[in-house]
């Protein structure tokens, strides 16, 4: 057996540095393998349609089936062309992008993509709506014009992140002959143009990918063959990883597996352990039927709740303590609800709520995915909160399907939810989580929080909108529309005898499966 190996990486801003690699053969060997490699994740495919999902598992997918106009290479921030030949802002307003498709594409079904299967897929997007769809992230998105093989969004405001979300899941190229333009596709197949075609899918079970001979774009190696297990729970990730009935495994295995594994790694298995701009939240609805509509109630648990004790607790130190909305390595990172509570305080929880005439114990729900982590983590903060006396905590586990339309429709009163950015930039934090409309359903909406994301858009130089990132988390400290939480480190797993696996986890919001290789 060959020594462990240990891959350690640092993120900063979306960009991969390898800090460390050991010496274990990247090539393949002459006498290749053909069975696909296998592997394992929690993250659950909500939706093979991509107007109608907005969540880490069904973006991993689309970015492999799929095609966007751009996409991003390997640990840089900055997108390049996919499908399009290129792309560009029109004049200095940044108020108008434009790009040409290029002229030797297909979709899966063998059905040339054209400039209107763009315009349609967005259209589509942005008019299907779906409650847990990705349409909020497209704010300033007025209009999509295709005139032969040329492709023009008209924007309503200067947004120089656009393109950044072009090369997103949300920017997935559909058949307009293949999806309806009035709803979701149900019948688990996928007609796209990426570097992989979808042979098998069983919902919640597996699928089964193989390197598509058609795919023209921006990635030039074809991949193998891969079968990716989903797993309800992290500790049946974790069994099947013991078991060795997966290759890899990406998100989310047990803390305490983890905690172990740091202290005494087995011989055959490699580790990419990555700082990751995985976030999680305590996010609260403020609609007008819910106890957290009034702000002192949010202030008060903001007042409460030791991250510490969270993440040394439920998490075995695999996650560390987040004071801000945006996380460390992104412009604009803030430790504002540390400056602003900067040790738990009952007695200050007391203080907000008696002056705000709220009676004690304040009632509320607080619902999470179901999952034994996240249940301790639950367990944790309904410790923390009733042992001030000033709050009784309902929690309620939710299958992670459900529990995705449950928080939109405003069935529970808290809820936490984990966070991954859709693109390597501080505003995946701000507009799709504390703006108008945002992806969490919450119904918060700050005029001012408005007006300074949108200042943050208009800066191609992303380090001139730092201040304005900084406002804005000053903002949430004292709205409190969420508590962050943690900011985790990344784990990707896999047997010696597959190379790539570093690839899954880089930064950029894109799952390489096509990276992967047996060695």
């Amino acid at each position: 057996m060959r020594s462990a190996v240990r891959l350690r990486i640092l993120i900063t801003c979306g960009v991969l540095v390898v800090a460390g690699i050991g010496g274990w053969q990247l090539l393949p060997s002459d006498d290749v393998r053909s069975d696909p490699i296998t592997v394992g994740t929690t993250d659950e495919v909500t939706s093979l349609d991509p107007a109608g999902a907005y969540d880490a598992g069904s973006w991993a997918m689309y970015s492999n089936v799929f095609q966007s106009l751009l996409t991003f290479k390997p640990g840089f921030t900055t997108p390049v062309p996919d499908a399009a030949k290129n792309c560009r802002f029109v004049g200095s307003k940044l108020t108008t992008y434009a790009c040409t498709l290029r002229d030797d594409l297909t979709f899966s079904n063998g059905h040339k993509i054209t400039a209107d299967d763009v315009r349609f897929s967005f259209e589509r997007m942005m008019s299907i709506k779906t409650d847990v769809g990705p349409a909020p992230l497209f704010p300033t998105l007025q209009k999509v014009v295709a005139n032969g093989q040329k492709v023009t969004f008209q924007l309503s405001g200067r947004d120089a992140t656009f393109p950044l979300k072009l090369a997103t899941g949300a920017g997935s190229i559909v058949d307009h002959t293949a999806y309806s333009a009035k709803g979701l596709r149900r019948d688990n197949v996928v007609d796209g143009s990426g570097p992989y075609v979808l042979r098998e899918y069983r919902p919640g079970v597996s699928a089964r990918l193989e390197p598509n001979p058609n795919y023209r774009g921006a990635i030039a190696k074809s991949g193998r063959p891969v079968i990716v297990k989903y797993f309800k729970e992290s500790e049946q990730l974790a069994e099947a990883w013991r078991a060795k009935q997966v290759d890899v495994t990406h998100r989310q295995m047990p803390p305490a597996f983890l905690d172990k594994l740091n202290e005494s790694a087995p011989t055959d298995t490699k580790i990419t352990e990555a700082a990751s701009a995985e976030i999680r939240n305590l996010n609260f609805n403020v609609r007008p039927d819910s106890v957290m509509a009034e702000k002192a109630v949010r202030q008060a648990v903001a007042a409460v709740v030791d991250r510490p004790a969270i993440t040394t607790g439920p998490y075995r130190s695999t996650v560390e303590p987040l004071y801000s909305l945006i996380p460390q390595g992104f412009v604009g990172h803030s430790t504002a609800f540390y400056d602003a509570y900067p040790e738990p305080s009952t007695s200050r929880a007391k203080k907000l709520l008696r002056s705000a005439g709220v009676d004690t114990p304040v009632k509320f729900t607080l619902g999470h995915r179901k999952d034994a982590t996240y249940a301790a983590e639950a367990a944790e903060l309904k410790k923390q909160l009733e042992e001030t006396g000033l709050f009784e905590v309902k929690v309620v586990p939710v299958a992670w399907t459900e529990f995705q339309k449950e928080y939109a429709q405003g069935k529970f009163d808290a809820y936490t939810v984990g966070w991954l950015p859709d693109f390597p930039d501080s505003d995946s934090f701000t507009a799709p989580l504390v703006g108008t409309d945002n992806t969490l359903h919450n119904k918060f909406s700050s005029a001012a929080i408005d007006s300074l994301i949108a200042s943050t858009q208009q800066y191609s130089d992303r380090a001139r909108a730092t201040e304005d990132f900084k406002a804005i988390q000053d903002e949430v400290a004292k709205e409190v529309p969420l508590v962050p939480l943690w900011q985790k480190k990344d784990y990707v797993l896999s047997t010696e005898e597959v190379a790539g696996s570093q690839y899954l986890s880089d930064g950029t919001g894109i799952w390489r499966l096509w990276e992967l290789s047996w060695i």
